[in-house]
This record gives C-alpha cells, sequence and structure tokens, in this order.
C-alpha cells in the first residue's frame, strides 16, 4: 500500500506539473523522486515549522499552514533536480492542489474514513 500511495502522489505531482503554469516535471522520475522528498520534508520538518510558527497559526486562523506548505513545496525543487518552480505563486498553488489531489484520491482508496 505504500508503494500505491507514493506512486499516486508522484501522479499527482505530475497532474500539478500539468495543470499549474510555473510548476515543470522533467518525467516520471522526478516525480517519484520528488514525492519521496516532498513525504520525507513533511514528516521531518512540517511539524518543526508548525511548532514554531504556532502563535502566527493560531492568528490566522491555520491559513499561515498554506505558507509553510508552499515553502516546503519550494524546499523541494530546490532539492530535486528535474522538479523546478519559478515562483511562489506557483508554489502556493501548486501544493494547495497537490493537497486537494492527494485528498481526493485518499477519500476515493479509504472511503470508510471519511
Amino acid at each position: 500500500m505504500l508503494f500505491l500511495r507514493w506512486f499516486i502522489g508522484a501522479l499527482s505531482i505530475m497532474l500539478v506539473g500539468l495543470l499549474v503554469p510555473g510548476i515543470h516535471i522533467a518525467g516520471l522520475w522526478a516525480a517519484l523522486l520528488t514525492a519521496l522528498i516532498l513525504g520525507i520534508l513533511n514528516a521531518v520538518l512540517r511539524p518543526i515549522l508548525l511548532l514554531l510558527t504556532l502563535p502566527i497559526t493560531i492568528l490566522t486562523l491555520g491559513i499561515f499552514s498554506l505558507i509553510i506548505n508552499a515553502g516546503i513545496f519550494l524546499l523541494a525543487s530546490s532539492v530535486v533536480k528535474g522538479f523546478n518552480v519559478d515562483s511562489f505563486g506557483a508554489a502556493f498553488l501548486g501544493s494547495i492542489l497537490l493537497w486537494l489531489i492527494n485528498w481526493a484520491v485518499s477519500t476515493l482508496l479509504n472511503p470508510k474514513k471519511v
């Protein structure tokens, strides 16, 4: 199931690359590596950033977490060759679209958890 989710994540990243101007994916291998790096960054770095920015996140009613997601998306683009994000706006839109696609796929794969 883990490999299936990883592959679906890579396909989602490729779809985001097609839909959002300013996000470029070189191919399937770059998408697979990007999905892996995003998973690692979201598991390790995101909780730390959310904890450090908790007052701002509370003040903005959670909207600041979208900024953190876009920053992690940009960080992944600087680590993975073949995955390029041109601007913060593209990263912001891409991270929201990626979340939406992953949410929809998770809902389809596990309808009982919703």
